[in-house]
Order: structure tokens, then C-alpha cells, then sequence
């Protein structure tokens, strides 16, 4: 009989962290489905990640703010079974005050980072109790920590982490795992995306260096390979030069001047 394939769902699997992570769990032979809106780039990805040792990949191209398309592949395949869920689909869309802030920015933060994030979840979770599997939302400092600019995006983050936690309580008893994954500075498409321009989003990471998203990949694969009976139910991940929110060291005291003298 032929052994029933478990995946592992990454939501905004075509850049950044969520590509990353599809990459690290590709080397650890997991059979995966990659979700994004970018089809292109989740092909190029399947590619890479069967290369690596991937059993299987498969690709969604789908919005996580319309459920119905992961809805109707479940329904069309009913024996695929769906271990764990990396919900790293999200972005932060602009910097502006809140009283000069365009609204479409706004939604566009709360219709991915949390209803995006809320709507895969409950899609998933009948699957991921059955097989008794693990959530890894990605939140951030910003869950924690508010900065001028950031109200509405930071606002997002709290919510994931309200969320996150109140989801752990729900699943009590499932054996279910919960986690947190709060990251400082990545150098990801993350800034681009949200201030616009390439010369804006390089000079946030000037003169010092940031995490990268292979760096947030290494810390989720070790939290879903930790035993069943330990759950980490949050972790924060800063840069060595960003001691907190709107703190982070530049130049001749940054660790990337160290490392190099």
C-alpha cells in the first residue's frame, strides 16, 4: 500500500522567510505545499526545493485574504493529510502617521497579516488536530513594541500574538503545538514593499547587519523539531546591532565591523 504523503503548508512561500523555510524543510526531506500569489516564482521554488530532497512539493497559487481557493483543494483532495502550517504570509505597507496614512494601506496590513492569517488557520486546523501537528505564525518585535509610523501595522502584530496565544488555549488537549515566531530587522523584500523604493528599503539595513530569513528558517525548523510534549510558545529573534525596537547600531560599533576587523 502506498504511504500517504503528510505536508507541511507555508503561506507566502515565493520570497522572503516563507521561501527560506521551504528550502530548509526541502534539505529535511518534508513533503511540502507552497502558497503565494506569485505562480511563477512558486514553480521556480518547487524546483529547487525537489533538488534539495523535497518527497513532495506542491504549488497553490492563491491570496490568503480569499479562503475559497485552499477550501476547494482540500475538497478535491480528501485523503491529503496536513501535519503543520507556517503562516508567514504577511507585509507592512507604508510609514506614514496615522493622521496622513492611506486607509487602502491599512487594509491591505489587516486583510493579510491577520484575517489572512485567521482564514488559513481555520481552514487547516480539522487536518492539523487529526494529525496532531504544529502552527507557526509569524509575528514580529512590532507584536510587542510600538514605534512612531507603525500604529496600524504594529496593531497587526498584536493581534497575532493575541491570537496565537488564545488559539494555544483552544487546542489544549489536541496535542496540537503553537508557536510565535517574532522577528527583529530581516533583510527581506519587507522594506521595499513597504516604503516603495529600493534606496529607502537598502538604507534601513545600512551599516549593519540584520537577520536574514534563512536565519528565521533555522529558528522555525528547530522549533518543529522539538519533541511532542515541548512547545515553544514564543520566540524573539533580534539582530545583534538591534537591542530593541528603534534601537540598532550603526557603523564602527556595528557586530558586521567587528566580525570583519
Amino acid at each position: 500500500m502506498k504511504k500517504i504523503n503528510s505536508y507541511i503548508v507555508i503561506t507566502g512561500a515565493s520570497s522572503g522567510i516563507g521561501e527560506a523555510t521551504a528550502l530548509r524543510l526541502a534539505r529535511a526531506k518534508k513533503s511540502l505545499i507552497l502558497c503565494a500569489r506569485r505562480k511563477q516564482r512558486l514553480e521556480a521554488l518547487k524546483k529547487e526545493c525537489l533538488h534539495l530532497g523535497a518527497v513532495d512539493v506542491i504549488c497553490l497559487t492563491l491570496d490568503v485574504t480569499q479562503p475559497t481557493t485552499l477550501e476547494t483543494f482540500l475538497k478535491k483532495n480528501p485523503k491529503l493529510r496536513v501535519q503543520s502550517l507556517i503562516n508567514s504570509a504577511g507585509l507592512a505597507r507604508g510609514s506614514e502617521l496615522v493622521q496622513f496614512a492611506d486607509l487602502t494601506d491599512w487594509e491591505a496590513m489587516i486583510d493579510t497579516n491577520i484575517k489572512g492569517l485567521l482564514y488559513t488557520t481555520r481552514t487547516l486546523l480539522e487536518h492539523i488536530i487529526r494529525e496532531r501537528g504544529h502552527i507557526v505564525n509569524l509575528g514580529s518585535v512590532a507584536g510587542r513594541l510600538i514605534y512612531e509610523g507603525g500604529a496600524v501595522y504594529c496593531a497587526t502584530k498584536f493581534a497575532v500574538r493575541a491570537f496565537n496565544d488564545g488559539l494555544r488555549m483552544d487546542l489544549k488537549g489536541t496535542g496540537v503545538r503553537v508557536t510565535n515566531i517574532e522577528p527583529g530587522m530581516v533583510n527581506t523584500e519587507f522594506s521595499l514593499v513597504r516604503l516603495g523604493s529600493k534606496q529607502k528599503a537598502e538604507s534601513v539595513y545600512q551599516d549593519m547587519m540584520p537577520l536574514s530569513a534563512t536565519d528565521i528558517a533555522e529558528s522555525i525548523f528547530w522549533c518543529l523539531n522539538q519533541p511532542a510534549h515541548v512547545n515553544i510558545q514564543e520566540l524573539v529573534i533580534y539582530p545583534t546591532d538591534q537591542a530593541s525596537v528603534g534601537q540598532v547600531v550603526r557603523g564602527e560599533k556595528s557586530i558586521k565591523k567587528l566580525i570583519r576587523s
